[in-house]
C-alpha cells in the first residue's frame, strides 16, 4: 500500500509479502528514502537524486497507472540496488539529518547508508 501525505511531503510504502516484506518511507523534505527490511532488521538510507527518483507529484500518477494498466509505461521506474557498506545504529546527528519520520521507522536499528 501507498500513502502520500503531500502537505509534509513523504510517501510511505508498505510491502506485506511474508519474508520480503518491507516499510519506505520517501521524505521529500529532508531529501531522503529509508526502507526498513523486516527479515533482516536493518534500515537502508539513501539520498535522493532527482535524476532517478520520481517527484513527489510524479508519484501519485506512477501508482495510479500501476494500479490501473498493471504494468507501468513510464521511463520513470525506480531501481535501486544496495551494497553493503558499514552499518551504524543511528547517532543524534543522524536523525537531525534524516528527519523524524525516518527516525520512527528505523530508530534501534543498524542503518546502511
Amino acid at each position: 500500500t501507498m500513502t502520500i501525505h503531500n502537505e509534509n511531503q513523504i510517501v510511505d510504502v508498505h510491502v506485506r509479502s511474508g519474508l520480503y516484506s518491507s516499510d519506505t518511507i520517501f521524505d521529500y523534505s529532508k531529501g531522503y528514502i529509508a526502507t526498513r527490511l523486516f527479515s533482516r532488521k536493518a534500515c537502508f538510507i539513501l539520498k535522493i537524486n532527482k535524476d532517478y527518483i520520481p517527484e513527489l507529484q510524479e508519484i501519485g500518477r506512477l501508482a495510479f497507472e500501476r494500479k490501473t494498466m498493471k504494468e507501468i509505461y513510464s521511463p520513470n521506474n525506480v531501481w535501486v540496488q544496495f551494497q553493503s557498506g558499514h552499518s551504524l545504529f543511528g547517532s543524534i546527528k543522524d536523525w537531525f539529518l534524516y528527519g523524524e519520520h525516518i527516525k520512527q521507522l528505523c530508530a534501534g536499528l543498524p542503518l546502511y547508508k
